[in-house]
This record gives C-alpha cells, structure tokens and sequence, in this order.
C-alpha cells in the first residue's frame, strides 16, 4: 500500500500537470466536483479497493475532461448557456445601493451575509454605499462601493 501511495503521488501530480494550474482552484462547483470525484477515484488507486490500472486510467479521464469542458466554457465565453452551465454564472445581489431581494432569496443569501462581506473587505457598513455587489460563481460575495463625489 506504502509503494502504491508513492506511485498514485507521482501519477495525480503529472495529471495535475497535465490539466492546468486551475483544476484545483475550486473557483467554481465545476472545479469542486472534479475534486472530490478525483481524490474519491485515486483513492481506491492506493487503497486496492479497485484495479490499479483501471483506477489511473480513469483519473486520467477526469482531468482530460476538465480541460476539455473548460475549453468548452472559454470558447463559448461570459453570458452563453454552456459556459454558465459549466462554470456558474455571476449574480447581483446589490444595485445602486439597493437590495435585490429576489436573487437574494434565490441564492439564499442574507443582508448579514453582504454586511459580514462588507466588515471583511473593510469597506463602509453601509448599503447604501455599494455601487455593486455580487455572489460570484466560487460562492463569494464581492463588493464595488460608489466613488465619492
């Protein structure tokens, strides 16, 4: 199991290579899901639970698929229906200084979470100041404020 650790190590860090600098960055559910299904998959690689070569083939054709549906989404770019199923897309939460409650509900984000987000950023605590804020596809919520006049 000690040698088969060192070999799947050696192995994940080349497909890693292989992918791009990104595939890790869980920057969006497309890139968690891959997370997850590759170290699930490479997992049984060591453990044995699977067949050693079948398993690395496998991962293989994880990461080759991430490449691939994020060519998909670059090419087809921001605003079109693959790239936002791939990779999410942005929502606003804040206009103008005013609440867009729909999407908020709909992304159950509440006022204390733009506030929380306000305090971390070090921004005013006040709504009323932000020019934009959004939930982005990694789940974050950026703020812009209003430039003083």
């Amino acid at each position: 199991m000690s040698l088969r650790s060192v070999l799947v190590f050696f192995i994940s860090l080349t497909y890693v290579r292989i992918a791009n600098k990104r595939i890790f960055g869980q920057q969006s559910a497309f890139d968690i899901v891959l997370g997850i299904m590759y170290g699930s998959i490479m997992s049984r690689a060591i453990t044995g639970t699977s067949p050693f070569f079948p398993t690395l083939a496998a991962g293989l054709v994880l990461v080759l698929l991430h490449r691939i549906l994020a060519s998909v989404a670059f090419r087809f770019g921001h605003g079109h229906g693959v790239s936002n199923f791939i990779k999410g897309k942005t929502a606003a939460l804040v206009k103008d200084g005013k609440l867009l409650k729909e999407e908020m509900r709909a992304h159950s984000i509440t006022e204390n979470d733009i506030v929380e987000t306000m305090r971390a950023q070090g921004g005013p605590l006040d709504i009323n100041k932000i020019e934009t804020a959004c939930l982005e596809r990694s789940g974050k919520i950026s703020i812009i404020y209003k430039e003083d006049k």
